[in-house]
């Protein structure tokens, strides 16, 4: 069993700016409820032999208020481009089947509740990321630049517990419409990345 992964990643979720679940998942989040969309924007990778580069695939979520509590309910989009074969290979690697950092999560998964095929789009210019899943999701999120700087470049939690790295930059969302899986939330906040890189 091998496999690797590039690319670039962004979420939004529910919880007011900042996620204190992003600052360990055993804070509670700002609602009753955490619910987040993870996108991935795979540039390039192979899930044993299998190449998956130029495809994207999203997981959202819904959590109660506590991560750690567990019962989480989980979908999934992949890309309607996906061959048969690499619509299998993401959905082992995204479910956690074949080792990796999504597999650290899925003890806390109580129930999967769809994987689909959908048509992604996806645009990255700047600061701003922005997503379009069929009919179920689109949203954007743009990294946040603190006020004063001279530099120009976001604001980055290091040290963080997340399957996508310990390193992300803080993102508050633009716009968001989210309504999947019988999940539906506005996403206020999020975190991106232009390099994640995955391998097991």
């Amino acid at each position: 069993m091998s496999w690797n992964l590039r690319g670039s990643y962004f979420e939004t979720c529910s919880c007011d700016l900042m996620c204190p679940c992003n600052l360990s998942f055993d804070h509670g989040a700002t609602h009753d409820y955490c619910r987040a969309t993870l996108v991935f924007s795979i540039a390039e990778g192979q899930i044993e032999g299998t190449d998956v580069g130029g495809l994207a695939l999203a997981t959202i979520i819904d959590t109660p208020k506590v991560m750690t509590e567990g019962n989480w309910r989980v979908g999934m989009f992949v890309d309607d481009n996906a061959t048969d074969d690499q619509f299998a290979r993401l959905t082992q690697v995204f479910g956690g089947e074949l080792g990796g950092p999504m597999a650290m999560l899925t003890s806390l998964i109580g129930e999967v509740v769809g994987i689909e095929r959908a048509p992604f789009e996806i645009h990255e210019e700047g600061l701003r990321h922005s997503v379009r899943i069929g009919d179920a999701i689109e949203f954007e999120v743009q990294d946040i630049v603190p006020f004063g700087s001279e530099t120009g470049r976001p604001v980055r939690f290091d040290g963080m517990f997340h399957p996508v790295g310990s390193d992300l930059t803080m993102a508050e969302a633009t716009r968001s419409r989210i309504d999947a899986f019988g999940i539906r939330y506005e996403g206020r906040t999020g975190l991106s990345t232009a390099n994640f890189s995955w391998s097991a």
